[in-house]
């Protein structure tokens, strides 16, 4: 019998009590944010605000600790940001987790992120090829630096959205924070992102030219409050050689964003 493990709440605010139980609420059932699973690996669309390995405080649940509850044991084979959604793998078993991780050290496991993005880059296809170190002074802040690790990233402009742009990420390292790095360094940073970009949500009433607040609510809320990024495709060959090409949904509150973006523009 595995036991559940018990976490601390940190955070004790009305907004983020509320957002906490919604994850835990979501974590519950696993197979609901199950893209692909057979008896080697498993594939989900992490939700925004998930964490996908335990942090040091156990703060709160992660996507590990709930597949350990249903599997008994889970094998970490890369991460993503707290606040970024989409494709994650974890490996059924040391084998696996040893095949996998050889391709993501290779480089021939080809990853794509959507995100949104300040501005029009100047050109609608492009590489950043800049190396990333950890800030001197800022714990847990990344910066460009030659000193640092190779860091290449490949872009594509998808739509110019106005005030935002729709782009297309393939990234050929995995350093932390990379694309929000890499974004940052051509002039046109991730939406909503607090390390990088100017940390702001998106309103509607900056979108929308006759918005109106609902009676219904004292203030607006915003349509986004969260890095505008998401790990969108992951393709690869299993240990049998086939071909795997998976896609995770952008989540709704991205789409409902160019949605509006487009409605507006």
């Amino acid at each position: 019998m595995i036991k559940e493990t018990s976490f601390i709440a940190r955070d004790t605010t009305a907004a983020s009590v509320k957002a906490a139980a919604a994850v835990v609420t979501l974590l519950k059932d696993i197979s609901s944010i199950t893209i692909f699973e057979n008896d080697f690996f498993i594939a989900l669309n992490k939700p925004a605000g998930t964490l996908s390995i335990p942090d040091r405080m156990q703060s709160e649940p992660s996507l590990k600790d709930k597949l350990i509850e249903k599997y008994g044991s889970i094998f970490t084979i890369h991460r993503l940001d707290k606040e970024t959604s989409g494709i994650i793998l974890f490996a059924k078993d040391e084998a696996t987790h040893k095949f996998f991780s050889k391709q993501f050290e290779e480089r021939t496991m080809e990853k794509y992120y959507m995100g949104l993005v300040h501005g029009l880059p100047t050109h609608k296809t492009g590489s950043i090829d800049a190396a990333i170190m950890e800030h001197p002074v800022f714990k847990g802040q990344m910066v460009i630096n030659k000193k640092g690790k190779p860091s290449l990233t490949d872009y594509e402009v998808v739509e110019n959205l106005g005030k935002y742009s729709l782009v297309k990420f393939q990234i050929h390292t995995g350093r932390t924070h990379q694309i929000r790095v890499h974004a940052k360094n051509i002039g046109h940073p991730i939406v909503c992102d607090p390390l990088y970009g100017d940390g702001k949500p998106v309103m509607l009433s900056a979108i929308k030219k006759k918005f109106k607040l609902s009676k219904h609510d004292e203030e607006e809320r915003p349509m986004l409050n969260r890095v505008a990024l998401h790990s969108y495709q992951l393709k690869f060959k299993d240990a049998e050689g086939k071909d795997v090409d998976l896609v995770a949904e952008m989540p709704k509150d991205m789409r409902a964003l160019i949605q509006q973006l487009k409605k507006n523009k």
